[in-house]
């Protein structure tokens, strides 16, 4: 059994933190004792600790932090097997990401250096989004909002090219990384002029990020979340074997 601020120390939180975490329902609730004090036991430890592994991380997309809050809420719950099998999920999701974030640094790094990809094979919009990991209608909003502009073939229908693909990586990844549809379509009309610099062009508060760093970062980010995903099957595997 465990006072506030002596659960609070084990994890390495401020005491605050652990009483707005039950209020949250990042952990069962909290008996107290006669004298209004609350007493923690090894299951609530449990629970900050899975926390805390998935929020040290910031992950810039969004559906990707909803991911890990539901795992929380199912650990909260005591829901352990359901939280188990979302962390797997969620490992799943970040690993993918990251293949992303690397594909996206290297045709920006290629696009830098001038480098135009030749690829005589064509997909459907349908097939560039399982590629990509996102949506037809991502796409389509992209295309309306001229990031890109798709050539037609003699029935009338979109042909994505290697070229095309290529771009549509790089909106994909600054996207993820919460960059607006004009910062980017800024980048994409200017980034072969001779004096173009791209930190102007994104008008990116850091200095020295550019197109290139955003992508890294996004990268370094994930695989900080990876490792940390990783760290909390490792306690699923041990309260298992512990109860």
């Amino acid at each position: 059994m465990y006072k506030t601020k002596e659960i609070a120390t084990l994890v390495g939180v401020h005491p605050n933190t652990v009483r707005v975490y039950e209020d949250w329902s990042f952990i069962s609730p909290v008996p107290r004792q006669e004298n209004g004090y609350r007493v923690y036991s090894d299951i609530h430890l449990f629970q900050l600790k899975v926390a805390r592994k998935l929020f040290r991380c910031e992950i810039v997309q969004g559906n990707l932090r909803n991911k890990a809050r539901e795992i929380v809420y199912a650990c909260g719950k005591e829901d352990f097997k359901m939280a188990e099998e979302l962390t797997l999920n969620y490992l799943y999701n970040l690993e993918n990401q990251y293949a992303h974030a690397i594909s996206a640094t290297k045709v920006v790094e290629k696009w830098l250096r001038e480098e135009i990809t030749v690829s005589k094979r064509t997909y459907s919009r349908k097939e560039v989004a399982l590629l990509l990991d996102t949506t037809s209608e991502s796409i389509r909003n992209w295309e309306r909002n001229g990031l890109i502009t798709i050539p037609r073939l003699e029935n009338g229908y979109r042909s994505y090219g290697g070229k095309e693909l290529d771009r549509l990586r790089v909106i994909r990844s600054l996207r993820s990384a919460h960059y607006s549809i004009n910062a980017i379509l800024r980048l994409l009309k200017q980034i072969h002029q001779p004096s173009s610099d791209v930190v102007v062009i994104l008008n990116t508060p850091t200095d020295g990020e550019d197109i290139v760093s955003v992508a890294d970062q996004l990268s370094k980010s994930l695989l900080n979340a990876i490792a940390d995903v990783k760290e909390t099957i490792a306690l699923f595997y041990q309260n298992a074997t512990s109860h």
